[in-house]
């Protein structure tokens, strides 16, 4: 989620561009830092599309993962296999120092994109947590609770609020455009507003939903270590669900807080442009690691990927396979 807001400072420098310091003009260089940076977000956007194309192919092709809590991750997976194919590629042809200069037609659907893409992402990890939240709380409920129905309607509401939020967005943009410094309203809807929509809400009901996951994970392998005196197992289990929540939580926040922060504190001060701009980048890293936090951790997941990469499917015959 980006934005050319008059909090940044337009001059600050940036590796593929250099400024005319008479005429105050931006022009772009092939130096070889920006050569090997181009060469990497390439490389990056590239294991991206990959990566969630692999989840997406596995789930619609084996029937085994026609489940709906493997919809939310194709809805994940689509999400970000959009932010590898359009926001890296469009992220690096009109990057914030650009747009800052020059704010024309593509720099807006760079920032309608980036904004609908990366709040999508974002209310899809939240529904994903919701759905752990009652396969492990309340597993005996499960299936009635979550299915293909709820399903699509989480689906679609992640999808129909961040295109609210990044209309909301490009509108007080265009109005703070027009009205130049007398605009605090469009300001506080951009820099307040919006993230709370699109990213501290979420963060926090994702927080809270795993602390309640692991509490009850810890109560239930307790139950199984008094019943069954296999406390050597059991502590494996512990960790291992401990281990699994912090990953999920911990890549999360490492990608995405430092950014919302930053974005945030443009009411308070000057931010300057090179340290938004790599956070916004590492933040759009987590549509890269999505694919292998929410499916290499499954055995099945890992099979489907094994035939797909060996080019098995093509060969027929394996849509019914039990995947181990």
């Amino acid at each position: 989620m980006e934005t050319a807001s008059g909090f940044y400072d337009a001059y600050d420098f940036h590796p593929c561009y250099e400024i005319n310091n008479v005429s105050k003009t931006l022009r772009r260089t092939s130096s070889p830092i920006c050569t090997l940076l181009y060469i990497f977000l390439g490389f990056l956007s590239v294991i991206t599309v990959c990566g969630n194309l692999l989840v997406i192919i596995s789930i619609v092709y084996f029937k085994q993962l026609h489940t709906p809590s493997n919809y939310l991750i194709v809805s994940l997976a689509v999400t970000d296999l959009l932010v590898g194919i359009v926001v890296f590629p469009l992220s690096m042809s009109f990057s914030l120092s650009f747009c800052l200069h020059f704010r024309d037609l593509f720099c807006k659907i760079r920032d309608s994109f980036d904004v609908i893409l990366s709040s999508t992402s974002i209310s899809n990890l939240c529904c994903i947590s919701v759905d752990r939240y009652y396969a492990v709380c309340h597993p005996l409920t499960y299936r009635s609770k979550i299915n293909t129905s709820v399903v699509v309607i989480m689906i679609l509401m992640s999808w129909g609020v961040s295109v609210l939020v990044a209309i909301g967005f490009v509108v007080a943009e265009l109005n703070q455009e027009k009205c130049q410094e007398n605009c605090f309203s469009d300001v506080v809807l951009q820099i307040a507003i919006a993230p709370i929509i699109s990213f501290y809400l979420p963060v926090m009901i994702m927080l809270y939903i795993y602390l309640r996951i692991f509490l009850v994970a810890q109560r239930q392998t307790r139950s199984i270590q008094n019943a069954a005196k296999s406390g050597e197992s059991v502590s494996n289990m512990e960790r291992k669900a401990t281990k699994t929540l912090a990953i999920v939580m911990g890549v999360f926040l490492m990608c995405w807080l430092p950014f919302f922060l930053c974005f945030s504190s443009q009411l308070f001060g000057g931010v300057s442009v090179p340290v938004y701009e790599t956070l916004n980048w590492l933040a759009l890293f987590n549509s890269m690691l999505n694919p292998f936090i929410y499916a290499f951790f499954y055995r099945w997941f890992r099979s489907a990927f094994k035939m797909i990469i060996s080019g098995k499917i093509f060969q027929g015959g394996f849509p019914n396979t039990k995947l181990l």
